[in-house]
């Protein structure tokens, strides 16, 4: 199996376990205490993810083959939201980030249960992390 998909299948087993989203919402924020955070060098403007409500700031390298994203953000929701992401698509080879199709988001209601502006943040990072997969794939080939 896929190994994107994988983790996506364990959120939302996660997610399943909560009865309501105040329980749901705790649980994003404390994933977000776990974050990789980002190397102060890349909190800046060329890092920061257009479209969000809050700062975050998103970096990506890769070795061995595999993308490793790091990140921070000034709101705690945004952190949990940003770790969750990282959680799936880091560690993952270019090309499979760049067409991953991160169906846990619906599964687990997580736009439907963000504000208009919060959600279009979260479509920003997505598309973020998918931009540097396709970046960093096309450099490779």
């Amino acid at each position: 199996m896929n190994p994107i998909n994988s983790i996506q299948d364990e959120i939302i087993e996660e997610f399943a376990f909560f009865g309501d989203w105040m329980e749901k919402y705790e649980y994003i924020i404390d994933l977000g205490k776990s974050l990789p955070i980002i190397e102060e060098q890349y909190k800046d403007e060329s890092h920061l993810i257009k479209g969000c409500q809050s700062q975050v700031w998103l970096h990506a390298d890769q070795a061995e083959g595999k993308v490793r994203f790091t990140a921070d953000s000034d709101a705690v929701i945004t952190k949990g939201i940003i770790a969750l992401l990282i959680r799936v698509l880091s560690e993952q080879q270019a090309a499979e980030i760049a067409s991953a199709d991160l169906y846990f988001i619906d599964k687990i209601g997580l736009k439907e249960h963000l504000s208009p502006t919060r959600s279009n943040g979260l479509v920003s990072m997505v598309k973020q992390m998918k931009m540097y997969g396709l970046a960093i794939n096309s450099k490779n080939q």
